[in-house]
């Protein structure tokens, strides 16, 4: 009852604003049911976030407002922050890590927070924000875990169910501390009990959805990027308290799922929404997946904060999250005419992608992409028919090192290379951040393959291969552990043996 009178009493309307909930007519057709977006994106800074915050900062003491307010943030809850301090009189300080991209940067600094730059992660901002914020008497304002900010993000339910008021089958709401989904869940399970309220968060930072099986609160080793407004190692206290007890459920969405869904939602409204905007659709998507039922199905499109440069890695991803393209290997005989005998047997089917380079010896390796209409049936009638005319086929449509880097490599090999070990890392997408690889790793070992692409975000994915005889393995893993980027060894994925191994 507590959270109740806090969000009815709430002060969010001095500055966000009551956001419409459109039906997705294209998607509601596919799925066979009533599919509804809370538009969030529409928000002053595109962000459900403008709620929480200034329902906070509106609840300062006059002595708290005269000193000031911090917080630390790299995208939504920063211009959030800033923007109702401003509104409200009151002076605002925003730590962001160095990787903060610029258009989020002038962002604050255009709703007239003062930004400084702090650390390469998060966790590094959000240390020194406390540590500031006590030197100079500044009230922190956390992203999630606090009364007033959960009860300024449970407004969105109160406009839920005042717009529609018809049956509901269930809400989906994208968990990253948790504040939006406990105050949500808070309002919706008591004025309607009846209807669910689904948490979703990405497959690679599942915090909530983790802390809920174990029975308390746990840090994860390590959190994907790619959904970063949700990329939160641990659920906060207050959320968990209240997710553990009021939600139905925490699905996940991994990278495909969640590009497929900024695809829709596009389609059907043509905003684009940020990945952990589209989070919640992803969501939805699996659920109606299990079968039908009675009511709307609402998803929250909780933000459009989207990096533009990082439209392409969504474009090329979109596709296989809904399962309308597959990524093969193929091992074909290399005879004169094969080549032409692969490609009829693909038949009339949309090519994506297609690279094959002549190699030496009685095999060769193509990497093909196909796009298909249903590509589950369709899928294994092809492998089928290429397994009759004998031809070895390795499914890669999930395997994210081919995805992300060895589909623009193929053929590159180096013949006789011995000793080489394959990581796949992820850098600070800063000036430096490969030089300081290359100083802890030392001279010691040869660079013998490295990939980039810019994906529109604060860190870069990295492929690089070294030349590591195996009486230097460990001394190689203790400098890589030292350094502390986030790593895979693909040295055994079975893409990179098709493709780039040596042979």
């Amino acid at each position: 009852m507590d959270y109740i009178r806090a969000i009815l009493d709430a002060r969010v309307y001095d500055v966000a604003v009551q956001t419409p909930i459109d039906r997705m007519v294209r998607l509601s057709g596919r799925l066979g049911r009533d599919v509804l977006l809370k538009r969030e994106d529409l928000q002053p800074v595109f962000s459900f976030k403008i709620r929480g915050a200034y329902n906070r900062i509106a609840r300062l003491g006059e002595g708290e407002r005269r000193a000031g307010v911090i917080c630390a943030s790299a995208g939504n809850h920063a211009q959030g922050v800033a923007l109702s301090a401003t509104r409200l009189g009151v002076a605002s300080v925003i730590v962001m890590p160095v990787t903060t991209p610029p258009i989020k940067i002038d962002a604050v600094r255009h709703f007239g927070g003062e930004v400084v730059l702090h650390g390469d992660a998060f966790d590094d901002a959000y240390a020194f924000a406390r540590t500031l914020g006590a030197e100079r008497g500044l009230t922190f304002i956390h992203p999630y875990d606090d009364p007033d900010v959960i009860a300024g993000q449970g407004t969105i339910a109160v406009e839920i169910l005042q717009q529609h008021a018809g049956p509901i089958d269930a809400v989906f709401v994208p968990i990253g501390g948790g504040g939006l989904a406990a105050g949500i869940a808070s309002y919706v399970k008591y004025l309607r009990p009846e209807v669910k309220v689904i948490g979703v968060e990405p497959s690679d930072a599942a915090s909530m959805k983790a802390a809920i099986e174990a029975g308390e609160r746990v840090i994860l080793d390590r959190v994907g990027l790619f959904a970063d407004g949700v990329a939160v190692r641990q659920a906060g206290e207050e959320t968990f308290r209240i997710c553990r007890a009021l939600l139905d459920e925490v699905v996940t969405a991994d990278t495909d799922e969640i590009c497929a869904a900024v695809k829709d939602v596009f389609e059907d409204t043509r905003i684009l929404a940020e990945p952990a905007g589209a989070l919640s659709l992803a969501g939805l998507k699996t659920y109606a997946a299990r079968g039908r039922g009675e009511g709307a199905l609402i998803a929250i499109n909780s933000g459009a904060n989207m990096n533009f440069d990082r439209l392409r890695h969504v474009a090329e991803r979109a596709e296989i999250g809904e399962a309308r393209e597959i990524l093969l290997a193929v091992t074909i005989p290399e005879t004169r005419g094969s080549y032409r005998r692969f490609v009829e047997l693909i038949g009339g089917r949309t090519i994506t992608e297609f690279n094959y380079r002549a190699i030496a010896g009685a095999e060769a390796h193509v990497f093909v992409g196909l796009k298909l209409s249903d590509a589950k049936r369709e899928k294994a009638e092809l492998v089928a028919r290429m397994d009759e005319r004998g031809y070895r086929v390795l499914d890669i449509s999930a395997d994210e090192t081919a995805k992300l880097h060895i589909r623009y490599m193929v053929g590159g090999r180096t013949p006789g290379l011995t000793d080489e070990v394959v990581l796949r890392c992820e850098f600070p997408e800063r000036p430096g951040a490969l030089l300081e690889f290359l100083d802890a790793v030392g001279s010691d070992w040869s660079i013998t393959l490295f990939h980039y692409r810019n994906h529109g975000a604060d860190y870069g994915r990295v492929l690089v291969g070294l030349q590591v005889p195996q009486d230097q393995r460990t001394k190689f893993q203790d400098r890589l552990s030292a350094l502390g980027y986030p790593y895979e060894d693909e040295t055994d994925n079975p893409a990179y043996g098709l493709f780039l191994r040596s042979s």
